[in-house]
């Protein structure tokens, strides 16, 4: 089955044929043949699927020209290129033919197609921004019944599953179990043969022979379809988890009206809305658009953006690049395209159909994977070392036995089954299924929690997560945004502030103004119809758009913006923290702008005078700017979101006087025939006015921040928000608190990375900061040993998400780039959601840990008992018989892995500190309960087995004897398994057992089981069924491992380790000598899987250094992970050879990431503050401290909070006791 991530990842491949890079020029060399025989007899439409994987291979202008241009396409396709499909199209009439279609391209004949009123009703022209419709909540998936026949759906076919018998053979197929059967067949047919051989009539005892060989071979059959059946289920949930994931929802237009549908509606001829963080869904061509600009590194593998051109525009041109291809993505601007492919007949769709694979394994699963082989080894040596002694002692008694050949092969088939299932019982084939199968119901119980899982393994990295970067808006708060206070111009407030007027006070015309600036410089649309009122977008857009409905009087969107259409664009992003929008006023252009006060006030030589006497400009001096300033920051304090709102008019469009960057010719009509520098004309502004949004605070996460505290997890707040409404934000809900400092972007942008080392133990908050920034953060923080968990929602946030173990995109406001390079979507963008991904996480490894401790316990008595019986007497008096081994191999396997990996998430999860990366999955206080339990279940099945046969009749022979004594090792496992409910020191066993309704079945499963063997079992289980008395004498023994285990949990784990101590002289040689018996295969294994992981992140991040950069960091990888000392002296040179000093390469630090992003490209200066001098100032003189750093009030005199003696330490600062100390909680 394939792993949610192998088919929804945007992986970097090598296509067979992949698409021609833009060619500036048409060369027009394309022809095509559309009478040829791949169109179906029954099509209906011009052109066939193969017809347009030509043109989307061909990649070029003279193809597209060949198909009739854009218009020809899709009057072909039986589309519109401007209202799109209608929405009550099913079943065609008529066919199109490909002449029919070119020659309407020619002619500009009407699309013919089924009747619809939608028809031909939709915006025209550059309608993006312009006239965007309403968005249904969906659009029906039904319908269109020809168009899916004919192209397929946007869908892939699921992947193969493997059958119940399939999934039976794999578990099958275990060596040791198919020697076992194999051993099991041989002796069947012996007691089959001695059942009818002659003169065996008399002896009822030979004819039961047979039966013990039947049993065997039942039980073999039941652990195989038992290991299937939870395989089976386990992958359904996998199967249902990677659709989960796959899904998502895409603007399309049809009949003119933008609807939302799932990415799996998209259809050949659909006209699909794309904006900046999109991954195109589906194969197509540009309509129309602005400054898109696409990033296709996925397909080619080259890291420069492309330009796209719509459509029209690049025909009359004859020049530029129209072709979306699925599987990319939108890097920059905002466009509509005609969808050509969908599902397999995308390019990204036959690339994730070359890419499915199984399941991942996770670092937990390799980490069991090596112990197993581990106890595997000593198994196999046990085991072997039994069989020889076995097998001596049987040749040298095989002269002395008396009895027929066959009865001698008999003897000898009993010494190999004993021996092979001694192995089978020892080998911990349950240690993977547990894992497998708590993954399975965490990340299916995570989804309900507002969790979806991509990556497997980033659920159980989650639970030893150290450090949480969080982002503020949405995940911290409501990300309700409102409109609450304001100024307009340099002196009219209104809202909740002392002193401030009502928004109707002002004029008409700078109501219009106001109007303009929150309507038509948007990209937020209008849902449930024009003039609902209800808005879709980004909560600041949707905030303005809600402000002036109520404020402004400003009618339906689609209304005020066909009005005015929109004649450039310049989308906001990140790094300029503003947009504008360009529209025709009258006759002037007029420029409308918003964005962050900081970016748009140095711009503004002008102001909004008395705003109430009418639209009055004048200069804005540096003591109103400062002032305006001191508003903003106001305005943070108050935890409110400053919004700046300026515009500019200009003569002409693009301005004469502005220097344009490389002029492109556009089409008329659209009126945008030059991309302007924004830089050049963002200058001369006059601002309107500064809105202040409120945005509260989600009433969990006051709550939700303490239990990571509580958990042992740092919490620092990541924002792009003001300092100050960061600073005041993340007061409240408890993350910045004494000892804590606060920088800004532009402070963190100048500290080296010798400062950051010793910053960053202390930084709670990092406000005004960009994705550069993000990624610096994580990327040092893993540095300094952190396991990092991140959020993010942007593009360009998706190298910090890539960078951190953990990377949380937001599921409701997040891009669809982020949503890719995510491990974790957070469905509902809370932070809540993200403690409850930790206490998953840690509930994972606890699942790991109680099978672990429950199946060593067997793994060491079962083996141990059966071996010393053997020995001490033979194999007919070993304490268990085959079958007994195979029904405990049951239980301790796919039982128990039921019962123990299904707990859900206590109160007690979350109140330890995390576990460092490198410790050992058997911990101390594991070890101190499997060895406590062991000792007692030796003694106690001992002493019954050798002395308790003096309280048994001769009349009940040995079968009796046995099953008292099968029946109380089996109970004593019964009464374990409640004790292994808690793998620490933690003596409630019974938390959370009703939320675990699996345990309790699989309890009763068990006993139910037992009672019919000891009842029912007779020959072939070789039991007799027992008195009152000897039934409760056995639930006797087994109830006392739960007070033991209490008991064990009591003795302190450092008198254990004392003890561990004085036997270590013992143990060491036997630990080495295993791990030469391991050799050096797995280590070299890990290594070369570590190289194809760092290339793999590389690729995916595009080639984002120089070549000199990619060898060095390539010899310091080799360098860090080879110990061979002749390797360290050929990279040494290898190093040298380039000029470099190679002990300055060596000194720096791999973060572990194996990506480069454009964090390490920014130029960062090396130390140009005095930072020691700087966090004195904040902590003893705040006032004197230059802006952008801050240490919290409350810090104590006596705190350092530069601290240089943690860093470098073994464990990470985070989880450092001294700076825990100061730390305020």
């Amino acid at each position: 089955m394939s792993h949610p991530n192998d088919d929804d990842s945007i992986t970097p491949v090598a296509l067979a044929n992949p698409p021609a890079p833009p060619a500036n020029k048409d060369n027009g060399d394309f022809s095509i043949d559309f009478n040829d025989k791949s169109r179906p007899a029954n099509c209906k439409f011009a052109f066939s699927v193969d017809h347009l994987h030509k043109l989307n291979d061909a990649h070029s202008l003279s193809a597209l020209r060949a198909f009739g241009g854009l218009e020809g396409l899709a009057y072909g396709l039986r589309t519109d290129a401007k209202a799109g499909l209608g929405v009550d199209e099913d079943v065609l009439d008529g066919v199109v033919t490909a002449t029919a279609a070119i020659e309407a391209a020619k002619t500009r004949k009407p699309l013919v197609t089924q009747p619809s009123d939608a028809t031909n009703t939709g915006p025209g022209g550059l309608d993006l921004v312009a006239e965007i419709f309403s968005p249904d909540s969906h659009a029906k998936a039904k319908g269109y019944s020809d168009r899916r026949s004919t192209y397929g759906e946007s869908r892939l076919p699921k992947p193969r599953e493997r059958s119940l018998l399939q999934l039976a053979w794999l578990a099958f197929n275990d060596k040791l179990i198919f020697l076992l059967t194999a051993s099991n067949i041989v002796s069947l047919a012996l007691g089959i043969y001695e059942a009818v051989a002659p003169g065996a009539e008399g002896d009822s005892g030979a004819k039961l022979e047979w039966i013990e060989g039947v049993t065997i071979a039942v039980a073999i059959l039941v652990i195989v379809f038992g290991q299937a059946i939870n395989d089976k289920v386990r992958n359904k949930k996998f199967v249902k988890l990677n659709e989960k994931n796959q899904d998502r929802t895409i603007a399309v237009v049809r009949s003119g009206k933008t609807v939302v549908i799932s990415v799996f509606d998209i259809l050949v001829g659909d006209l699909v809305r794309l904006e900046a963080g999109d991954v195109v869904p589906a194969d197509g061509i540009l309509v129309d658009g602005f400054t898109v600009k696409c990033d296709e590194s996925p397909l080619t593998g080259e890291s420069e953006l492309v330009d796209k051109v719509p459509a029209r525009e690049a025909e009359a041109r004859g020049d530029g690049d129209c072709f979306i291809h699925s599987g990319t993505r939108i890097e920059h601007g905002v466009g509509t395209y005609l969808v050509t492919a969908v599902g397999t007949n995308s390019v990204h769709g036959r690339i994730r159909m070359s890419l499915r694979n199984d399941v991942e394994e996770t670092p937990l699963q390799h980490k069991l994977g090596r112990l197993a082989k581990q106890i595997i080894i000593i198994g196999f040596i046990v085991g072997s070392i039994f069989f020889t002694i076995l097998l001596i002692r049987w040749l040298i008694r095989l002269r002395y036995f008396v009895g027929s050949p066959r009865e001698k092969g008999e003897s000898f088939l009993d010494i190999f089954m004993l021996s092979v299932t001694v192995v089978v019982i020892g080998v911990p084939e349950g240690l993977s299924l547990a894992v497998a199968v708590a993954l399975a119901f965490a990340t299916t119980r995570m989804l309900k929690g507002g969790n979806l899982v991509r990556l497997l393994r980033s659920c159980e990295t989650m639970g030893n997560a150290t450090t949480i970067c969080s982002d503020k808006t949405g995940t911290l708060t409501q990300n309700i945004m409102t409109v609450v206070s304001g100024v307009v111009g340099a002196d009219f407030s209104f809202g909740d502030q002392t002193g401030s007027r009502p928004v109707d006070a002002i004029s008409a015309d700078v109501k219009s103004l106001l109007r303009q600036s929150v309507t038509l410089n948007s990209t937020a649309f209008e849902k449930g119809g024009p003039g609902s009122g209800d808005f879709v977008g980004s909560s600041t857009e949707t905030a303005l758009l809600r402000f002036g409905r109520d404020h402004l009087a400003t009618g339906p969107l689609a209304e005020e913006r066909g009005n005015s259409p929109p004649i450039d664009l310049f989308p906001f992003n990140a790094d300029r923290k503003c947009m504008a929008t360009v529209i025709r006023d009258g006759a002037k252009f007029r420029m409308l702008v918003k964005g962050a006060p900081e970016v748009i006030l140095p711009h503004c030589s002008h102001a909004i005078s008395r705003p109430e006497d009418g639209l009055q400009i004048e200069v804005l001096d540096n003591e109103t700017r400062t002032g305006l300033s001191s508003v903003a920051r106001g305005f943070s304090d108050q935890m409110l979101r400053p919004i700046a709102v300026a515009y500019r008019d200009f003569e002409s469009w693009p301005p004469i006087t502005v220097p344009t960057e490389a002029p492109v010719e556009r089409d008329v009509s659209s009126q945008n025939d030059s991309a302007v520098d924004f830089k050049q004309v963002l200058r001369g502004l006059n601002l309107v006015g500064i809105l202040a949004l409120r945005d509260p605070l989600r009433p969990e996460v006051i709550e939700s921040v303490r239990k990571c505290h509580e958990a042992g997890v740092f919490v620092r707040m990541v924002t792009g928000d003001a300092f100050e409404t960061a600073r005041a934000i993340s007061t409240e809900c408890g993350i910045y608190t004494a000892g804590g400092i606060a920088l800004d972007g532009p402070t963190f942008r100048k500290l080296s990375s010798s400062q950051l080392d010793l910053v960053l133990p202390r930084l709670q908050v990092l406000a005004r900061s960009s994705p550069e920034d993000k990624a610096r953060l994580v990327r040092h923080l893993k540095k300094l040993g952190e396991t990092v968990a991140v959020t993010g929602d942007g593009t360009n946030d998706a190298y910090a998400l890539k960078a951190a173990d953990v990377g949380f995109a937001m599921g409701i406001s997040g891009t669809e780039v982020a949503k890719e390079a995510s491990s974790i979507i957070l469905m509902d963008d809370n932070f809540s959601s993200i403690v409850k991904a930790l206490a998953w996480g840690r509930t994972v490894n606890d699942a790991a840990k109680k099978f672990i401790q429950f199946q060593f316990t067997i793994n060491i008595t079962a083996a141990f008992l059966t071996i010393i019986s053997a020995l001490v007497g033979d194999v007919d008096s070993a304490v268990f018989a085959v079958i007994h081994l195979l029904w405990l191999n049951l239980l301790m396997d796919i039982l128990a892995a039921a019962a123990l990996a299904t707990d859900y998430p206590t109160d007690d999860v979350l109140k330890r500190q995390p576990e460092p990366r490198n410790v050992h999955i058997v911990s101390p206080t594991m070890w101190k309960m499997i060895l406590g339990q062991a000792i007692y279940q030796l003694t106690v099945i001992f002493s019954l087995h050798y002395a308790g046969d003096e309280y048994f009749t001769p009349e009940t022979g040995g079968y009796q004897h046995q099953a008292f004594v099968f029946n109380t090792y089996i109970f004593m496992q019964i009464f374990n398994q409640w004790n292994c409910r808690s793998a620490d020191n933690r003596l409630n066993i019974f938390a959370g057992i009703l939320r675990n309704p699996w345990f309790m079945l699989v309890q009763l499963f068990t006993l139910a089981g037992q009672i019919v063997i000891i009842f029912k079992g007779g020959e072939p289980f070789q039991t007799e069924p027992l008195t009152g008395a000897q039934w409760g004498w056995t639930i006797f023994f087994g109830a006392l491992t739960l007070p033991l285990g209490a008991a064990i949990r009591s003795i302190p784990d450092s008198f254990f380790l004392a003890v561990t101590r004085r036997l270590k002289p013992i143990t060491t040689p036997v630990s080495n000598q295993l791990g030469r018996l391991r050799g050096k295969v797995s280590k070299k294994a890990s290594v070369v899987e570590d190289y194809r992981k760092e290339r793999a992140e590389d690729q995916f991040f595009g080639d984002l250094e120089d070549d000199e950069e990619r060898k060095i960091r390539r010899f310091r990888w080799r360098w860090w992970t080879r110990s061979n000392k002749k390797t360290k002296s050929v990279v040494a040179t290898a190093i040298a050879s380039t000029g470099l000093d190679m002990q300055m390469q060596l000194s720096k630090r791999r973060t572990g990431t194996g990506i480069s992003g454009a964090g390490e490209r920014e130029k960062v200066d090396d130390g140009v503050i005095d930072l020691e001098r700087w966090v004195e100032m904040a902590k003893n003189s705040p006032a004197e401290c230059p802006y952008g750093l801050e240490v919290h009030p409350a810090t104590g005199k006596g705190d350092p909070v530069i601290m240089r003696d943690i860093v470098g330490g073994r464990i990470p600062p985070s989880q450092n006791k001294e700076v825990r100390r100061f730390i305020g909680r």
